[in-house]
Order: C-alpha cells, then sequence, then structure tokens
C-alpha cells in the first residue's frame, strides 16, 4: 500500500533536524601512528596475530592500498600485503583517546550516540554553536580532535543518521560532506543499492538479481511487493530508498544481547570437545552480564557455532538464567547442523533492557582480536 502523504509529512519533519556522523580515520592504527610517526609512511594494522588465527581491527591508508581492510583475516592480509606491520591493540591508549574525543562531542549537544570508541551521531538541531550552523560545528569538532587528540576525523551532516553515516566515508580521510534537504531526494536516487542501512552480501545479490541496482530502481517497487521479497525489511528499504529514517539520535542505546566467544588454534574435532569449552566460556559470559548488569534481564540464551569451512550457526531458546543443561542442549542442536570440525564457538544471552555500564562490543572488544565475530 502507498503512502505518499506519509512521505511529504516525513519530508518535512527530515528538512528541520541537523544529523552529525563524526567518524575518526583509521582510529586504532591512528592512534599507533600519532604516538609512533616511523610508521605514517608503512602500511600498518592493528589486529590479532596471523598464527592464532586473528584478524585485523583497522589499517591506515597505506595498507588499503595492497587491498587490507578491516575484519579480513591477517593471514590473509599479509599475502596481500607481506610488509604489512601488525600491531596487538593497545586498548587502553584508545580509550584514553576516546573519552577525549566524546567530550569534545558533548561540549555541542547533549544527544550524543556512541556507535564505538570513536565514532558517534550527533543532534545539533538545536544547538546555538556556531550560529547554528552543523556545517561549521562539524568543521569544529574535526579540528579540536586533531589539535586535542593528534589524529584526524571525518563527518557527515544530513537531516538524518541514515544520510549522515553515508555522508561521513564521502570525503574521508579528514573531510566532511553535506546532505542539505532539498538534495536528499537526488542524492538517494542514484546510490547503489549495496549503501542501503543493513543490506549485506546476500541481500545485495538478491537485490541485482531482482533487477535492482540503485535506489531509484527499487522506488518502482511497492512496500508490499518489497514486502513479499524480503518480508519486514521490505518497508526498511521502502523508507531508505526515499531516503526516509525517523530513527532519534539516543544517548541511551538500548543493548540486545551479551556474549563471548573462543576461535580455537586447532579445530573442536567432535561435539563432546566442543561441551568441554562450555564451563570456562559460562564462566566468561557470567562474569561479562555482571558487569554490564543485566542478569535480570535475560530473555533467551544462544549458542554460536563457526565450522572449520567457515560456516556459522546459531541455536536459541528462551530462559530468564544461564542454564548449563539448556546449553548443552542448544550446542548439540547448532552441532548437528553441520557435524563437523569447530572452529569458533560462543555462548550468549538476549536481554530486554539497557545495561547501566554499556560494554564496547564487536569490533572494539579486545574478544574481536581472535576472529570476526
Amino acid at each position: 500500500m502507498q503512502m505518499p502523504c506519509f512521505a511529504v509529512s516525513i519530508s518535512s519533519a527530515l528538512a528541520s533536524r541537523k544529523i552529525i556522523h563524526c567518524d575518526c580515520d583509521c582510529f586504532y592504527a591512528a592512534v599507533e601512528m600519532r604516538d609512533n610517526t616511523a610508521l605514517a609512511s608503512l602500511p600498518i594494522a592493528v589486529g590479532g596475530r596471523a598464527d592464532q588465527r586473528g584478524v585485523i581491527a583497522t589499517c591506515n591508508y597505506e595498507a588499503r592500498r595492497f587491498g587490507v581492510r578491516s575484519a579480513m583475516a591477517t593471514a590473509q592480509a599479509l599475502q596481500r600485503c607481506p610488509d604489512l606491520i601488525v600491531l596487538p591493540p593497545a586498548m587502553e591508549k584508545y580509550r584514553i583517546a576516546s573519552r577525549q574525543i566524546l567530550a569534545i562531542y558533548r561540549d555541542y549537544t547533549e544527544l550524543v550516540e556512541p556507535l564505538s570508541l570513536d565514532e558517534a551521531y550527533l543532534d545539533v538541531s538545536g544547538a546555538s554553536h556556531c550560529q547554528g550552523s552543523a556545517t561549521l560545528m562539524a568543521q569544529e569538532i574535526r579540528h579540536r580532535i586533531h589539535d586535542t587528540v593528534g589524529i584526524t576525523a571525518s563527518a557527515g551532516i544530513a537531516p538524518n543518521k541514515f544520510l549522515a553515516k553515508i555522508a561521513s566515508d564521502w570525503n574521508k580521510p579528514n573531510g566532511q560532506y553535506v546532505i542539505r534537504p532539498k538534495e536528499v531526494d537526488a542524492f538517494v536516487a542514484a546510490l547503489p543499492v549495496d549503501k542501503l542501512f543493513g543490506v549485506g552480501t546476500v541481500t545485495a545479490k538478491k537485490l541485482h538479481k531482482l533487477g535492482a541496482k540503485t535506489y531509484a530502481d527499487l522506488r518502482a517497487w511497492s512496500m508490499l511487493e518489497l514486502q513479499h521479497h524480503f518480508g519486514k525489511f521490505g518497508e526498511r528499504l521502502y523508507e531508505l530508498c526515499r531516503g526516509i529514517d525517523t530513527r532519534e539520535v539516543s544517548p541511551e542505546r538500548e543493548r540486545k544481547s551479551v556474549s563471548v566467544e573462543e576461535t580455537y588454534a586447532v579445530d573442536l574435532p567432535d561435539v563432546l570437545a566442543c561441551r568441554e569449552q562450555l564451563p570456562e566460556l559460562m564462566q566468561q559470559l557470567q562474569r561479562r552480564i555482571e558487569r554490564a548488569k543485566v542478569a535480570n534481564a535475560i530473555r533467551k540464551l544462544f549458542v554460536k557455532i563457526r565450522f572449520a569451512d567457515f560456516q556459522k550457526t546459531t541455536a536459541e531458546c528462551l530462559s530468564k538464567t544461564l542454564d548449563r543443561d539448556l546449553l548443552e542442549t542448544l550446542l548439540d542442536k547448532a552441532y548437528a547442523r553441520g557435524n563437523r570440525p569447530v572452529r569458533l564457538l560462543g555462548v550468549g544471552v538476549r536481554v530486554d533492557e539497557l545495561a547501566e555500564e554499556r560494554n564496547q562490543l564487536g569490533l572494539f572488544h579486545p574478544d574481536f582480536m581472535s576472529d570476526v565475530a
């Protein structure tokens, strides 16, 4: 069902919003180059060791010229760039820089939504700095990060979060890009569907197969047609291809899950070997749940497996407690789907409410250095 009035009302709301997405350039690597200027002209990366199946967390632009990128296996990165210098992560040093960066962001607005140690959305719609100009605020923030922290940052300025994040990548490194309300329609129409928020490789291939290469192509489809092909995500596609994103910048981001995982230097040969790893994983998970203060918010348990051939699967069930018997049952169920050696094993809980202390997860947790989550 088409909803033209909805689109018009959203467009009016977009015009009054000023969202900045700030993202430091190759953050971990940038901090390392700041502290050792001799590294600046060399290809460097921060990540795990190749002999421990490590991955690259981030790399500088010298390394990217060889095709090295974040989330790539360190061994593969070294094949592409034999002279690559791989540094172990120095998380405390990065956290100190992060606190400085977030303090700068919060000088301009209380509406700061951190996405990682160095990246955040800022809603400056009502800010009085720089005579209310979001463009000038972004420029000033970037200059302050350079002067205070000693690294560069890029920024995107737009009427919503979706577009601001795309814009921040437009003139990297050390640049910024503005998408004004009147420019949204034309800008979005020309974007490839791969740039859609939430579209991964599989969905992108499906879109291409259906004849959609750009956002403009998607606009020819009704919401019902998109829902038919992509389920609930079809409604999101309908909005994003029109530049519509009503999400607010929220300083309090809801936590969805807490988990731990381990990549093994030698594959676990069978389900019994996997079971033997559960007690240690559960202890780690229990400590993380306690730190996150979400013990009373658990609603599901899950087990994640990545097999030796890199195929992965997750099994989950309803539960309000961390139950070993249930985790063993989930492990058996997940393992039966592949029935072959396991390289990565993870356990976790899904929760309902925000943790009081938000941990840095995903790429920015030290556990990531052992493998891709």
